[in-house]
C-alpha cells in the first residue's frame, strides 16, 4: 500500500488493487491503442489504483472498486483476483465501513469490484454514478454490476458535492458519464488519462476512449485547468500514483 496524504483536512490513501499487462482480449501495440504517440510496442504494465478518502469525522469515501473477483466482468483481460478488500484492511477498513463509493465510470477495472457474491460489496454506501453513464450501460456491467448496486445507487448529473468535502466533476468522453473526483487539490481522474504520454499531449487519443474527439478535448480543458492550480493528480493506471502538475 502507497503511503497516504493530507489534503483540506481529509487524508486520501491509494489502494493497489492489482498491476498487470493487459491480456490478448484486448491488448495491442501501443502504437496502436495510442495513435501518434510514436511508442514502441514494449509491454504496458497498468496499476490499478482506487482511493479511500478518510475526513476528520472519520466518514469513509472509495473511489472506484477496481477488477473484482475471479469471476468479474473483468477477467477476460485484466490480472483478477483484485486485492481491494485486503488493501483496506491494511489501511483499518472493513468494506461495510465505507459510506460513499464514487464510481468514476463502468469499465469493468474500475467497478467490477463494486459488487460480491451477487449483491453490494460495500453494504451500507451509497453508489455515485452519473446519470450519463447509467443510461450508458449494457451488457455484464449493467446485468451483473448496476443490478447488483441498483438499491444503494445515487445517481448525480454533472457537478456535485457528494461527501463533505469532496466533489464529483463530469469529464465524459472515455465513457459517456466519466467524471472525476476533487478533495481540495488533488484530482482522482479515472481514465482521464491512461499514459503518461498524454501528459505531454493531451490530443493523443486512446484506442478504448469511447468518443475520442470528446475524451481529448476534455483531457486538454481538464488538465489545463489542474497545471493552472498545480493540483496533485491522483492516477488510475500510472506506476505512482500521485502526481504534482
Amino acid at each position: 500500500m502507497h503511503r497516504p496524504i493530507s489534503v483540506s483536512g481529509v487524508e486520501v490513501t491509494p489502494l493497489c488493487d492489482a498491476v498487470g499487462p493487459m491480456g490478448a482480449a484486448i491488448h495491442r501495440p501501443l502504437a496502436q491503442m495510442f495513435a501518434g504517440s510514436g511508442l514502441e510496442d514494449e509491454p504496458w504494465v497498468l496499476h490499478f489504483h482506487c482511493y479511500l478518502l478518510r475526513d476528520a469525522a472519520g466518514r469513509l469515501t472509495l473511489v472506484d472498486t477496481g477488477i473484482g473477483g475471479e469471476d468479474s466482468p473483468a477477467s477476460s483481460w485484466a490480472p483478477v483476483p483484485g486485492t481491494l478488500t485486503g488493501e483496506l484492511a491494511a489501511a483499518g477498513v472493513t468494506p461495510a465501513e465505507i459510506g460513499t463509493v464514487i464510481l468514476t465510470h463502468l469499465h469493468s477495472d474500475h467497478a467490477s469490484g463494486a459488487v460480491a457474491d451477487g449483491g453490494p460489496a460495500f453494504e451500507n454506501a451509497r453508489y455515485v454514478l452519473q446519470q450519463a453513464e447509467l443510461e450508458a450501460a449494457r451488457g455484464p456491467m449493467l446485468d451483473q454490476v448496476v443490478a447488483a448496486i441498483k438499491g444503494q445507487l445515487q445517481v448525480v448529473e454533472g457537478d456535485a458535492e457528494v461527501a463533505p468535502g469532496v466533489r464529483v466533476h463530469f469529464a465524459p468522453g472515455h465513457t459517456p458519464g466519466h467524471q472525476i473526483v476533487r478533495v481540495g487539490d488533488v484530482a482522482m481522474t479515472g481514465d482521464l488519462v491512461l499514459h503518461p504520454v498524454q501528459l505531454e499531449d493531451p490530443g493523443i487519443r486512446y484506442l478504448y476512449d469511447d468518443d475520442q474527439e470528446a475524451a481529448a478535448r476534455t483531457r486538454a480543458e481538464v488538465l489545463a485547468a489542474l497545471r493552472a492550480e498545480r493540483a496533485i493528480l491522483a492516477t488510475a493506471h500510472f506506476s505512482e500514483p500521485f502526481l504534482r502538475l
